[in-house]
């Protein structure tokens, strides 16, 4: 009876030392997951932003090529025809991210 005791006062050392070590575990991967959502939404906000910042550049530049007296020269047209082109390719580089996220998830 007392070796039968014996054995287990060690193993519920242990069993309890498991226990702590596991909780600790959890809490860090708790903790991980919300720092992974918070980037995912802060990579969001960033691309909104950016698409923001290109639609304002547009329609500013739309703007200014309609006013007779601006006399827009070559260099605002060939910047609205690369942030133009920027914006698809972002649209596109996201899409194809998003069915990738959808078929290995």
């Amino acid at each position: 009876m007392a070796f039968i005791v014996a054995m287990g006062i060690p193993s519920a050392v242990m069993g309890l030392i498991v226990w702590r070590l596991k909780g600790r575990i959890e809490d860090k991967e708790k903790a991980q997951d919300k720092k992974n959502e918070d980037q995912q939404e802060l990579i969001l906000i960033l691309v909104q932003s950016t698409r923001a910042s290109i639609a304002l550049g547009e329609a500013t530049a739309k703007a200014v090529q309609r006013i007779p007296d601006a006399h827009c020269n070559g260099d605002m047209h060939s910047a609205l025809e690369y942030a133009t082109s920027i914006k698809h390719k972002q649209k596109e580089f996201l899409d194809r991210q998003g069915i990738h996220a959808l078929l290995d998830d």
